[in-house]
C-alpha cells in the first residue's frame, strides 16, 4: 500500500483516526504559535535559518514581514524553495511535535500584497501587534510581506515503526 507521497507504509497502516488525529494535532500546533523556522538557501547552497512572526491562511500560505537585505530575504529572492518548521518549545522533553513543510516563497506585490497584509494585520492585532496596512510594506518603507506557499507538510508520527516516521499530513 502507498500513501499519498509515494512511500510504502512500512509495518501497519495507519487508520484513518490516527492520521485524523495527526491532522488536528497539526492545526493545534500551527494555530497556538508564534513564530516559525524558515529555512533558506543562499545562490551556493549555503542553508541560514531564521525565526519569524507568522500569520497563515488555510494552513496553506504563511505569511511574515521581514527587511528585504536580512539573510533570509536576499537567500529567497536567489533561491525560492524554503524549508518550515513550527513547533512548541515549552513543552517537556521528550513529548514535542512539530510540523514540517516544504514551500515555494516570494516577496508579495499588487494584489496578493493587498490579501496577505490583511491576514498578517488580523493576526497581528490579535497578538497584540501593531496594525499592518500595505503602505507598511511597500517601498519607501523598509520591510517587506512575504508569503512561503506550502506544497507539503510532515509530522514525526511516533507510533510508525520502522525507519522514519515523516508522515504526510494535511492540516
Amino acid at each position: 500500500r502507498v500513501d499519498r507521497a509515494g512511500d510504502e507504509f512500512s509495518s501497519g497502516l495507519r487508520s484513518y483516526e490516527q492520521m485524523t488525529d495527526l491532522a488536528l494535532t497539526a492545526r493545534e500546533i500551527v494555530d497556538r504559535s508564534l513564530y516559525m523556522v524558515l529555512g533558506t538557501a543562499d545562490e551556493s547552497g549555503s542553508p541560514w535559518v531564521s525565526p519569524v512572526y507568522f500569520a497563515v491562511s488555510d494552513y496553506t500560505d504563511f505569511y511574515w514581514v521581514s527587511l528585504p537585505d536580512a539573510q533570509h530575504s536576499r537567500n529567497l529572492a536567489a533561491r525560492p524553495e524554503v524549508s518550515i518548521v513550527v513547533f512548541d518549545s515549552s513543552v517537556p522533553i521528550g513529548t514535542g511535535q512539530g510540523v514540517y513543510m516544504s514551500a515555494r516563497a516570494e516577496e508579495l506585490e499588487g494584489e496578493v500584497l493587498e490579501r496577505g497584509i490583511e491576514v498578517f494585520a488580523h493576526r497581528s492585532e490579535e497578538h497584540g501587534g501593531r496594525s499592518w496596512s500595505a503602505d507598511d510594506v511597500r517601498p519607501p518603507a523598509p520591510r517587506r510581506l512575504y508569503r512561503a506557499s506550502v506544497n507539503q507538510h510532515w509530522m514525526l508520527d511516533k507510533e510508525a515503526r520502522p525507519g522514519d516516521r515523516r508522515t504526510p499530513v494535511t492540516p
